[in-house]
């Protein structure tokens, strides 16, 4: 199987989509710019949802539902938030069809008509924003803090599965806050949360810090990102938490009467991921034979593959198969027994290579004179003989080491890839010969950033918050900078 997936060193968009689609994670729909993510794709973000969720409710979070229609007006009540959205909105306008009179299939009535037009939601602020102005009135009734975990709709002309697609899967958190100082709070917080689960589950290491102004989202203060970094040398914004300060509760008139008795406006913040962090997971780690999971991340994170000839031993190996999953289940370990007599073990191998199960262990008779299983994990394609009396506790053992040693690679890919730069030159020369991150300096303008990006389509990724005061020179203008910015090429 792993002769359908081009090499990365071939075409590496054409070995990603390969990756998702022969994996049998999503396909392509009938709706032009919209995908279909299968069972298998939308079982590993099962996986991702629930961890977050649990992480949300972990910190006091509660899970809600707002419409997913927004009145448009709404939209122009925050200057900046319309002016980021504009271009990719979906606009309901009708509410009715009726036959075609000429016979040609049905039409739009044309006095079903909407008074208002509604957006499809792209993001849920506006909507949110003037729900709560009817939910806060004292200082008690904070702090609101509301996920949701809902679909947007987002135009987009370029589509790619998962990465970038004009209908997507995510949460939202919307929170409302007495002071500055607890929104800004919690909107670290969120940021933390989310490194701490690409780091921990996903094996994915990330650089969190903030966004250029040109670069945040739009309607916030301030936009915290974690970054990540994929095989091809290209960035990928992996997850933003925004500071909006007061910007939506003056937008909807969201007041409250604080500890003082004087009335103020409520603070805000707003934070997200999205089915994005599923081309993220596979780029990440993935190589030219197939998916590979983190095993924290997989459905299902051990396979038995077993090895016969008759019906005897077929049964006989079952049995034991029994037993061996059992003690696995015990430990919390996800099996598989694929039992299917019309595929030879040669095949199953590669499927299951290919889909990226974590690890696979095969059984046969001489196994079973042995008290022996061959085990074979998906991260390094090693195999092992281990005895079936310590298996349990070897696979759970083995799980950690394949959920660290991804982890490692990753962050030594990484920091090959991060490459410092004192000239516009030598900007301009890494980042066509290797990619990844370049640290440079600059000043601060939005016309250096501009510039930069429209010659070389490199972006300001973030500025780290561990970034070092540093005294330098702005690659561009050669004015003077304290610290250093990481570009790249992004997704």
């Amino acid at each position: 199987m792993a002769k359908e997936i081009t090499s990365r060193k071939e075409n590496y968009s054409q070995w990603y989509n390969d990756i998702v689609v022969k994996a049998g994670l999503a396909d392509h729909s009938a709706v032009r710019g919209c995908m279909v993510i299968k069972p298998y794709g939308y079982a590993i973000w099962e996986k991702i949802q629930a961890q977050l969720d649990k992480m949300f409710k972990e910190t006091g979070h509660q899970n809600a539902y707002f419409p997913l229609f927004i009145p448009k007006s709404f939209f122009s009540k925050e200057a900046s938030h319309v002016e980021g959205f504009a271009k990719e909105c979906a606009i309901v306008t009708h509410y009715r069809l009726k036959n075609d009179p000429n016979g040609k299939g049905v039409i739009v009535d044309e006095e079903a008509k909407l008074e208002e037009e509604l957006i499809v939601r792209p993001t849920s602020e506006t909507i949110i924003w003037n729900t709560y102005r009817s939910w806060i009135q004292s200082y008690r009734d904070l702090p609101i803090l509301i996920n949701q975990w809902a679909n947007v709709v987002r135009w987009e002309m370029r589509t790619r599965l998962f990465l970038r697609t004009a209908e997507f899967l995510w949460q939202e958190g919307h929170t409302a806050h007495a002071t500055k100082e607890e929104a800004i709070q919690e909107t670290k917080k969120m940021v933390n949360i989310y490194a701490k689960f690409a780091q921990e589950w996903m094996s994915m290491p990330v650089i969190i810090g903030t966004k250029s102004e040109s670069e945040r989202f739009a309607g916030a203060v301030e936009t915290y990102c974690i970054e990540a970094l994929m095989q091809d040398g290209k960035a990928l914004q992996a997850g933003t938490s925004h500071f909006l300060g007061q910007n939506f509760a003056k937008a909807f008139d969201v007041k409250f009467l604080n500890k003082e008795s004087v009335l103020d406006y409520v603070w805000a913040t707003s934070w997200g991921v999205s089915t994005r962090l599923m081309g993220a997971l596979i780029m990440a780690h993935s190589d030219d034979n197939g998916l590979v999971l983190p095993p924290k991340l997989a459905p299902t994170q051990v396979v038995f593959v077993p090895i016969y000839k008759s019906e005897e031993e077929f049964k006989n190996v079952s049995e034991k198969v029994s037993q061996l999953k059992k003690a696995l289940e015990n430990k919390g370990i996800t099996t598989l027994y694929d039992n299917r007599d019309n595929l030879k073990p040669g095949f199953k191998f590669a499927e299951y290579e290919l889909k990226g199960f974590p690890v696979r262990i095969a059984i046969g008779p001489k196994d079973l004179e042995k008290g022996t299983v061959e085990v074979a994990r998906r991260d390094t394609l090693e195999k092992q003989v281990v005895n079936q009396e310590n298996i349990a506790d070897y696979i759970e053992k083995l799980l950690v080491d394949i959920q660290e040693n991804l982890f490692n690679k990753a962050v030594s890919f990484r920091a090959e890839n991060i490459t410092k730069v004192e000239s516009y030159d030598e900007f301009k020369r890494v980042l066509d010969e290797k990619g990844g991150f370049i640290s440079a300096h600059w000043d601060g303008t939005k016309e250096t950033e501009e510039l930069i990006k429209d010659e070389t389509k490199a972006t300001i990724r973030c500025i780290p918050l561990d970034v070092e005061i540093e005294d330098g020179k702005c690659i561009i203008t050669g004015k003077p900078s304290t610290r250093r910015v990481l570009f790249a090429r992004a997704y």
